[in-house]
């Protein structure tokens, strides 16, 4: 068994661990980190996401505080066109690569143990494996050991279907479609994509893309979501008016609405909301952000199957409960059904802060890399438990219209103490993952006119406030008798 002692043992080297470990590598200069993860590579579920997923808002606050994800510069091609990049599955595991291996190794401060699992611990001694050599290590954690696994988030290919399937079908998930290319003597001739979120809706675009005909694409979508509308979310030096807009239309919808719903159909007026059939009341909001381009392409697949769930399936039929659907001889069908945090996960939270262990959840919904690295700076630069979690109460990561505003509420609430605090303050005018901080600091060192866009969003925030707290608070008691 080998031994080793560090100061910071993070579990996972995803999105959330990689962010902590980089900004707690410059907040505290004489620590030392041991990363460790089960993936042979660091970016965590993104090495088990589709080769062709893209991030769902602009790289620009996406990744790590050190580092710049993507070009600053507007895309003049496809369904982003006119708006700022999305990574895409190469360019983030690209990224991530060249942060571990330019930056945390060669620091000397950082030991990276890949394709090594995490057993147990107590006391500051904690136990983990290799998982191919089957070795083990023991660690004396001088500091905290530091969770980035609690939200487990899910991708289609490691989840595992919640039906039936029976011998024959023809089944996939969505990274196995770009390898389609090696079957051309047998080619599906109709698709079937099960599942009503983001995944689901990046596969239909990719099917569009590809040139499979709308008629020949059936959808399972047991509930439609609302998304943001992306051309509000740009980045913030750019697209100041936007999104300060955007945080008034959110303040504004909710304290003029006795439900959740009711917010989301005015937000829908607004155009801030979008959803893909205008027939249909979504129910589902899980903060994905999409484009109107991508909304209208999808909007070309009408073979739609609402309010029910797959419980089988067989070469030529879906089985809903005991409704059968029959369809066309040989369709692949796509299982498009993980949920990227499960939903058994979305209700428990934790301190962040407790003892000897910090485990990292949302300081803002749903700002993963951000909240994270907010984290390491509080861990860093505050004393004890309870300022430090004063500072950080976690934010929940809802589920539908009902329970939206929860969120809503959530975020302004952390907005205000970050804000009110001077240290976590200036922390976020330097932040390149933070949404305005950083882009609000050069253009007051510009003296820049575009300011004036913020002049009266405090005073709109503060006189909508009371019906976002009235309506958030009934949102809160529903997501937690839901949950």
């Amino acid at each position: 068994m080998r031994s080793q002692e560090t100061d910071y043992l993070v579990i996972g080297a995803g999105a959330v661990g990689l962010a902590f470990v980089d900004t707690l590598l410059d907040e505290d200069p004489d620590c030392h980190i041991t990363i460790i993860d089960k993936h042979a590579r660091p970016g965590g579920h993104w090495n088990d996401a589709y080769s062709f997923v893209a991030l769902h808002q602009p790289s620009a606050t996406y990744g790590v505080n050190s580092m710049e994800m993507c070009p600053d510069r507007v895309d003049e091609h496809g369904h982003n066109a006119g708006m700022y990049p999305l990574a895409k599955h190469a360019e983030i595991l690209s990224y991530y690569s060249k942060l571990m291996t330019e930056r945390l190794v060669p620091s000397g401060r950082v030991t990276y143990l890949p394709l090594t699992e995490y057993l147990s611990g107590r006391d500051g001694r904690h136990s983990a494996r290799s998982i191919l050599s089957g070795e083990e290590h023991s660690f004396v954690v001088r500091r905290k050991l530091v969770d980035g696994t609690w939200f487990k988030t899910s991708v289609p290919a490691t989840h595992t279907p919640g039906f039936d399937i029976a011998e024959g079908t023809r089944f996939a998930v969505p990274g196995d479609l770009p390898k389609l290319w090696m079957e051309t003597d047998n080619l599906p001739q109709h698709y079937c994509i099960i599942g009503g979120g983001k995944t689901a809706m990046d596969t239909a675009v990719w099917l569009l893309e590809a040139g499979v005909p709308a008629d020949k694409i059936d959808w399972v979508r047991p509930r439609d979501s609302w998304m943001f509308n992306r051309k509000l979310l740009q980045p913030a030096y750019h697209r100041l008016e936007d999104l300060v807009q955007f945080q008034v239309d959110l303040v504004e919808c909710a304290n003029e609405s006795e439900t959740g719903d009711e917010m989301f159909a005015k937000l829908d007026e607004r155009g801030t909301m979008l959803r893909i059939d205008e027939s249909v009341t979504p129910k589902m909001f899980h903060f994905a952000v999409i484009s109107e381009a991508e909304v209208a392409l999808l909007r070309y697949i009408t073979k739609v199957h609402r309010n029910r769930r797959v419980t089988a399936l067989e070469p030529s039929a879906m089985v809903f409960g005991r409704e059968r659907v029959d369809m066309p001889e040989g369709t692949l069908f796509i299982n498009c059904t993980a949920s990227a945090v499960p939903f058994e996960q979305r209700d428990k939270t934790r301190p962040f802060f407790d003892g000897d262990t910090i485990t990292l959840q949302l300081v803002q919904s749903p700002f993963v890399p951000y909240s994270a690295a907010m984290a390491a700076f509080i861990e860093a630069n505050f004393e004890t438990d309870q300022e430090k979690n004063n500072l950080t109460p976690p934010t929940p990561l809802t589920d539908s219209t009902e329970t939206y505003p929860y969120a809503v509420m959530s975020n302004l609430m952390s907005t205000a103490i970050l804000s009110g605090n001077e240290k976590t303050n200036a922390f976020n005018a330097k932040s390149r993952l933070h949404p305005t901080g950083p882009a609000i600091a050069r253009m007051m060192a510009e003296g820049n006119p575009r300011l004036e866009a913020l002049s009266d969003v405090a005073l709109k925030i503060k006189t909508n406030m009371p019906g976002v707290i009235k309506l958030g608070m009934a949102a809160k008691a529903i997501h937690e008798r839901v949950d």
